[in-house]
């Protein structure tokens, strides 16, 4: 496991630069964000939490580890657990979806993954799925979605620390996708 007080400085510094730059863009684009998280488990809000003045942007954030929180909470229909697993873009999708019934937040940014040992479907660890899901207009016929899977190397805590930073470096990628359609 790496010990964070031996991060080179200059790294933690580029880390937080990344930060207030993704949430100077998410302010400069009128963007706000929620999170619906299973493996980062709070870590992509926790991210965007340490900027300053970052409540202008983040407006909620739902963890749900456990199937039962997913199926209950955000309402993943369970057949598309059953068909793709836990581990999979149509999970995360499904969590983008149910997370828009609870919030106004023109941005939902969703994860589930597989941290260590693998998924008892074979999944290998490190998988992260993710899924954006930008609101346009306010009308979900009109929302616009994307999905990613990565594999990320590392132990437990590296692999959620750069999904949850994966997930938000992504948002200026798809918001200009979304702004094309």
């Amino acid at each position: 496991m790496t010990d964070p007080d031996s991060i080179p400085s200059d790294t933690a510094r580029h880390a937080d630069t990344d930060m207030r730059a993704i949430a100077h863009f998410l302010q400069r684009q009128s963007l706000t964000l929620a999170t619906a998280e299973s493996c980062t488990a709070g870590l992509i809000a926790s991210r965007i939490a340490e900027v300053p003045g970052c409540g202008a942007v983040l407006r909620l954030a739902i963890v749900t580890y456990d199937p039962g929180a997913k199926t209950g909470v955000l309402h993943v229909p369970r057949e598309t657990i059953d068909r793709h697993g836990l581990t999979s873009e149509a999970v995360s999708l499904a969590m983008a979806r149910g997370m828009s019934g609870y919030t106004d937040a023109s941005l939902v940014i969703a994860n589930t993954g597989v941290a260590d040992d693998g998924a008892d479907d074979g999944t290998p660890p490190g998988t992260q799925c993710f899924a954006w899901r930008f609101r346009r207009g306010g009308a979900v016929p009109d929302d616009i979605e994307f999905s990613e899977t990565r594999r990320f190397p590392g132990d437990r805590n590296e692999i959620r620390m750069a999904a949850a930073s994966y997930a938000l470096s992504r948002v200026q990628h798809y918001h200009t996708l979304a702004a094309r359609r």
